[in-house]
């Protein structure tokens, strides 16, 4: 049972992480991105309010929680803004192939932060891995049937850039606020980045965030739903998919949002990826899983001699 929902639960997040992109690109149309991200994160944290309100009633506040969150919440509003603003320059297939690039910025900061993994990352398999990725996803950027002028050139480095903030989040998250219920943690963080998205969008949206009430019903009611999908309940699905399959197994799920994206993509805006960029992606995806096939088995391995 506890399996079966693992597997429910990663399946979950995969659709629900592969929508926001295409929620992203549709509303780019729509809101700037100021507004975009202060909407969607300021519903989120009020989502997750509860849950700190509750820990604070019954007592279980983590000591010093606001300033363990202070770092992860900052590399989290960097990271995102890079996210968002990345899906007013380029399309999301391109966009979450480019992504793929944030496993090698969290393996380059686990070499440098943790002592412990640098065994697994110096392994040549390891290391073919992160080549695969490298060279793939080179290719889906090289390979554009659109000519590569500045917009896609800053687009495709928003892509990489939040690719990397992203994995310094993870990083910061891991270092800064160990012992702390994954849940309550990014509740925390939540609320950071809510204030300081809110703020930016007071500061720098049109008519300082108002444009999202030009919106129909019906699309207010999708931004609302996309901030609930992507970033309330994705995160809640996902660490419920890590406590039951392992991080190996639910990362490598997520492997596949490249592709389910794409071909929404193509179906909904009518973005053409060329061959050689499915291929390129494809490599690219195959040197991720490679890597974190190369990482669990080293990590079975240490367990094992450590049972001994």
């Amino acid at each position: 049972m506890s399996a079966g929902m693992g597997v429910l639960t990663i399946l979950m997040t995969l659709v629900g992480w592969s929508s926001i992109p295409l929620f992203l690109r549709y509303f780019s149309e729509h809101i700037d991105p100021w507004t975009s991200n202060g909407w969607r994160y300021g519903a989120s944290a009020l989502f997750w309010s509860p849950v700190l309100i509750a820990a604070a009633l019954c007592g279980r506040w983590p000591a010093g929680l606001w300033r363990a969150a202070l770092v992860p919440g900052s590399i989290n509003v960097c990271g995102q803004i890079c996210f968002v603003w990345a899906h007013y320059q380029i399309e999301p297939g391109l966009l979450t192939f480019g992504l793929r690039s944030q496993i090698l910025f969290a393996a380059v900061g686990a070499f440098l932060l943790f002592p412990q993994e640098r065994a697994v990352i110096r392994t040549p398999s390891y290391l073919f891995g992160a080549l695969l990725v490298v060279m793939g996803t080179s290719g889906s950027i090289l390979l554009s049937p659109q000519s590569i002028d500045w917009t896609r050139l800053s687009g495709v480095g928003l892509a990489i850039a939040s690719g990397g903030l992203f994995a310094c989040y993870a990083l910061s998250v891991r270092k800064y606020m160990p012992g702390v219920h994954s849940v309550m943690a990014f509740a925390a963080i939540s609320q950071l980045t809510a204030a300081v998205m809110v703020g930016l969008m007071f500061v720098l949206g049109e008519r300082f965030g108002a444009d999202a009430w030009d919106l129909s019903r019906e699309q207010f009611v999708w931004l609302l739903l996309s901030a609930l999908i992507g970033i309330a309940l994705g995160h809640v699905f996902y660490y419920m998919s890590i406590a039951r399959l392992g991080v190996a197994v639910s990362a490598g799920v997520l492997q596949l949002q490249p592709f389910l994206v794409a071909v929404a993509s193509y179906l909904l805006f009518g973005e053409v990826l060329r061959v050689g960029q499915w291929l390129s992606g494809g490599l690219a995806v195959c040197g991720a899983l490679l890597m974190l096939a190369v990482q669990l088995r080293l990590s079975q391995l240490q367990r094992l001699a450590d049972g001994r």
